[in-house]
């Protein structure tokens, strides 16, 4: 465990040195760190409105994705508390810090836990707009070491835990949501939500 905690700060600060040599890249990074949720939501509804026009098991994985973002942020606090991993900043106080200080623990990442899932899940979508779900969450866990928010194996750990929920609940519940989404396509009054009008 000494060794993986040596390694994880080794890379941290070699992240850490690198932002303090790229000033031209904070406001944007600091930007993506803070406020990227916002694309993943952007993707989520896209996934959504391609789901539509096709078939029902690819409207519930679409729906599935959501769920499992929110399954997968309430799994994670009690793992943080249980954890209780001080944020880099509170361990290394000398480092550049250029996020706000947070009274909540670092281990694991919220922010990668929300991307893991989104990515994972969007995977099942579309393969293509699942990759571009995927290159947002790497950079996304990125973006949140480069501003000293969470240590590597913070963000490393969220996403893995983000796309297990994801990926292992829908191999879990897929017939269920398949014969759900089918039934409520069938609705006359759900109809025109569940499915793309021609």
């Amino acid at each position: 465990m000494s060794l993986l905690r040596n390694l994880d700060d080794r890379l941290f600060f070699a992240i850490n040195a690198f932002a303090r040599h790229t000033g031209w890249l904070h406001a944007t990074v600091l930007a993506y760190a803070k406020y990227g949720v916002v694309l993943f939501g952007l993707l989520l509804l896209v996934g959504l409105l391609y789901a539509r026009a096709r078939d029902s098991r690819t409207l519930a994985a679409a729906a599935w994705v959501g769920i499992a973002t929110l399954l997968a942020l309430a799994v994670n606090q009690p793992i943080t508390h249980l954890f209780h991993e001080a944020r880099p900043y509170i361990t290394h106080p000398h480092i550049l810090l250029l996020t706000s200080r947070s009274p909540d623990y670092s281990f694991p990442s919220d922010h990668a836990v929300m991307a893991g899932a989104v990515a994972s899940g969007l995977l099942l979508v579309s393969r293509r707009l699942g990759m571009v779900a995927v290159a947002a969450a790497v950079v996304m866990a990125f973006s949140r070491v480069y501003v000293a928010a969470h240590y590597p194996w913070d963000v490393l750990v969220g996403l893995l835990l983000g796309a297990g929920i994801a990926g292992f609940g829908w191999l879990s519940l897929r017939v269920s949501l398949i014969s759900l989404t089918s039934w409520l396509r069938r609705r006359p009054g759900l109809r025109t939500l569940f499915t793309k009008p021609n």
